[in-house]
C-alpha cells in the first residue's frame, strides 16, 4: 500500500513539473519596407537563442526600431503609421517545419511576410508561460526598456485582450481597426498607433476564423490602405511542443513547394530534451525501487535476542 502511494506521489510531482514547464513558441517581426527602422542593411535576421517575452520586447525596441515611436522622447520619429502586435495561440516552434500544417493560411502568411519584406527578424524559440498573458509580458517589457517612458496614449486593443491594470477602449471588429488606421494615415500629429491584436481576434466573429485568415485579412487591409506598417507576430500556445527537426527561421527561408523536410531526425536540442526525459523516468523507477525495498526491510520481523544452544 505504501509503495502504491509513493508511486502516486511521484507521478503527481512529474505532472506538476510538466505543467509548469515553459512552452517554446516562435515570434516574427517584419516591415514591408525598412522605413529607417534598422540601420544595418541585413534583410533577414534570425536569433536562434531561446529568449523570454521581455527579452523579445527589448530586441523589438532596439533591433526592430520600435523605440523610435513607442518610447516617449524628444527626437521621436514617425517611421510608420501603425505597429501591430498580433498574439496567436496555436503555433509551436516545431509546427512550421511540418509538411502538414494545422493552419496552412497562417504558415503561408508568415513565410511570405518573412521572405518578401525588406526588413524581418525571426525569433524561433520564445519561452512562454501560461501564468501570464503574453500581451502583458510584452507591454511590461516595452515599459521597462523605454528609458524615457512608455507612450501608452496611442495603444489600442481588440476586445479579446485582457491587459491588467488599464482602463481600455477595445475595438470590436476589423472595420473599427480599418477606420483607426485610415485616420492615422492622414493624421499630422506625428504619432504611431500601437494595435494589440489578441488571440481570437474579436469576440463577435461569427463564424469564427483561424489565425491565418485573420492575419491575412489584416495584412491585406494594411496593404490596401497604403499605410506604412510593421507587425510583430508572437504565439502563446498551451501544451507541450514536439521537438523541432530543423531551426524554424532557416526553414522559413529555405522551404519551397518541391522540398520535403526530413522527418524523424533529432537535432541537439531534441537530444538534450530526450536525455532529460529518459533520466527523469529512470530516476522515478529507482525511487520506487528504493522506497519498496525500505518498506520490505521494515516489514521483516526478527527476534531481538536468540536462545543459547543447549549442551548435549
Amino acid at each position: 500500500m505504501a509503495a502504491a502511494w509513493a508511486v502516486l506521489a511521484a507521478l503527481l510531482v512529474a505532472a506538476q513539473v510538466a505543467s509548469a514547464a515553459p512552452v517554446i513558441a516562435p515570434a516574427f517581426l517584419w516591415a514591408p519596407k525598412n522605413y529607417g527602422l534598422h540601420s544595418d542593411a541585413t534583410k533577414e535576421i534570425v536569433h536562434y537563442q531561446t529568449v523570454s517575452p521581455k527579452s523579445l520586447a527589448k530586441s523589438v525596441l532596439e533591433e526592430g526600431g520600435w523605440s523610435n515611436f513607442i518610447c516617449s522622447r524628444d527626437d521621436a520619429q514617425k517611421n510608420v503609421d501603425v505597429a501591430i502586435v498580433f498574439i496567436g495561440s496555436k503555433l509551436h516552434s516545431s509546427d512550421i517545419s511540418k509538411d502538414k500544417q494545422v493552419d496552412p493560411a497562417l504558415a503561408d502568411t508568415l513565410k511570405l511576410s518573412f521572405t518578401s519584406s525588406d526588413f524581418s527578424i525571426a525569433f524561433p524559440y520564445v519561452s512562454t508561460s501560461n501564468d501570464e498573458k503574453l500581451e502583458n509580458s510584452l507591454l511590461s517589457g516595452f515599459a521597462e526598456n523605454c528609458n524615457n517612458g512608455f507612450e501608452r496614449n496611442h495603444i489600442t486593443y481588440t476586445d479579446t485582450c485582457t491587459v491588467s491594470g488599464q482602463d481600455l477602449y477595445k475595438y470590436p471588429n476589423l472595420d473599427a481597426i480599418n477606420d483607426l488606421v485610415r485616420y492615422r494615415k492622414i493624421s499630422t500629429d506625428g504619432k504611431t498607433d500601437l494595435i494589440i491584436f489578441c488571440s481570437g481576434g474579436f469576440q463577435s466573429l461569427n463564424p469564427a476564423k483561424s489565425e491565418g485568415e485573420l492575419l491575412s485579412q489584416l495584412v491585406y487591409m494594411l496593404e490596401n490602405l497604403g499605410v506604412k506598417y510593421t507587425i510583430l507576430y508572437a504565439s502563446q500556445p498551451s501544451g507541450l511542443e514536439n521537438p523541432s527537426s530543423k531551426p524554424l527561421g532557416r526553414h522559413l527561408a529555405e522551404k519551397t513547394n518541391d522540398t520535403k523536410t526530413g522527418l524523424g531526425k533529432c537535432d541537439g536540442e531534441c537530444l538534450v530534451k530526450s536525455t532529460l526525459l529518459e533520466g527523469t523516468f529512470v530516476g522515478i523507477v529507482l525511487l520506487i525501487i528504493l522506497i519498496s525495498g525500505l518498506m520490505c526491510m521494515m516489514g521483516i520481523d526478527t527476534p531481538s535476542r536468540f536462545e543459547a544452544p543447549q549442551e548435549s
